[in-house]
């Protein structure tokens, strides 16, 4: 039976984040962009990579692996090139810094290529396509993951070979919003989402997870005992396909390092991310992208749904809808990441109440 969670309302949820973070010694206006992006995958539905991660952040700081007071270093590497080192700072912060790096030269040249590297954990990827979306441009991301040992199986494969590696891509359309926002896991689910079904006490579906022994099962807790378990790719030959795409993009072409190649460290969560942003006013298709991307949604959700109770989706209508049921009724937080979260708050001098 699923322990019930906490309800907290999101601006509340807000200030207690802002608190715990800068008391474990980030500054006031760092822990905002940090905190806000959190609240905000939970407000979206992304639970995985909302407030439940900030407890590993505030550990990771303490250990020596993530600097709180660390920003983007942005080096000019001719064109449309920007290379970034995140300086092991919050993911958030030089991630959102970077991409304003690249937004800047898209605009003036029409395209621009961001390589982060040396970052922490970046959060929710779909972050950088809305922030790309605000300015109308286009955006594909491709991430690796690196200093955590792997999760999840290749394809037809037994045992830990990859990591969660997510993909993104966002479209702009009217007013600046990202009318089609595709972000995924290139495994089945996230590890996020299996610690947040633990938290809950929930069995997971099938087909996510195999335990030490290679066989199926349903159990969250496979994955965090010892031998542990894996997770299982997406879309099996794809997704496999596409998470050793992000390693080779997001890590070897960004400099920032590849999985098999870069010491593990308990605690440690390592983002490179690649990314790549279009001004689409610049090509020929550019004028009438937002009619075509309305025209696309249009005839893609006029298909009748294979079950009356569950309308055909495009890529960001699931966020939207969260989002909007979240502001109103506030966001519950599972009760191990509460409990996390108010241990962690405790190390730091801060009480945490709902």
């Amino acid at each position: 039976m699923s322990a019930t969670p906490t309800v907290v309302p999101h601006l509340r949820l807000r200030e207690l984040g802002v608190r715990v973070l800068v008391a474990a010694g980030a500054a006031q206006a760092d822990a905002r962009v940090v905190v806000d992006h959190l609240v905000d995958a939970n407000l979206t539905g992304h639970d995985s990579h909302g407030i439940g991660m900030l407890p590993q952040y505030v550990r990771a700081i303490s250990r020596g692996l993530l600097d709180p007071k660390a920003h983007a270093a942005v080096e000019d590497r001719g064109g449309p090139i920007l290379a970034v080192d995140g300086r092991r700072g919050f993911g958030q912060l030089v991630g959102r810094e970077g991409i304003a790096a690249g937004m800047a030269r898209a605009r003036d040249l029409g395209l621009a290529a961001v390589a982060l590297r040396n970052s922490f954990h970046v959060g929710r990827v779909g972050t950088y396509a809305e922030q790309a979306s605000a300015a109308g441009l286009v955006s594909i991301h491709f991430v690796n993951v690196v200093g955590h040992a792997p999760l999840v199986a290749p394809f037809r494969g037994g045992d830990r070979r990859l990591m969660t590696n997510p993909f993104c891509v966002g479209v702009p359309g009217q007013g600046g919003k990202a009318a089609v926002l595709l972000d995924f896991a290139t495994s089945r689910i996230a590890l996020g989402k299996a610690r947040e079904a633990k938290a809950r006490g929930d069995a997971l579906s099938e087909g996510c997870v195999i335990d030490a022994k290679g066989q199926p099962s349903t159990d969250p807790d496979v994955l965090f005992t010892k031998p542990a378990g894996a997770l299982l790719p997406m879309g099996e030959h794809k997704g496999s396909g596409l998470a050793v795409i992000c390693e080779l993009l997001g890590g070897a072409v960004t400099g920032g390092g590849i999985l098999s190649r870069v010491p593990y460290a308990d605690g440690m969560i390592g983002n490179n991310m690649l990314s790549i942003l279009l001004d689409p006013a610049r090509l020929p298709g550019g004028a009438n992208l937002a009619a075509d991307v309305e025209a696309t949604v249009a005839w893609v959700k006029a298909s009748p749904p294979a079950n009356p109770e569950e309308p055909v989706l495009v890529a960001g209508e699931p966020e939207r809808a969260y989002r909007a049921e979240r502001e109103a009724k506030g966001i519950p937080v599972a009760a191990g990441v509460w409990e996390d979260l108010v241990a962690e708050g405790k190390n730091v001098g801060v009480e945490v109440r709902a």
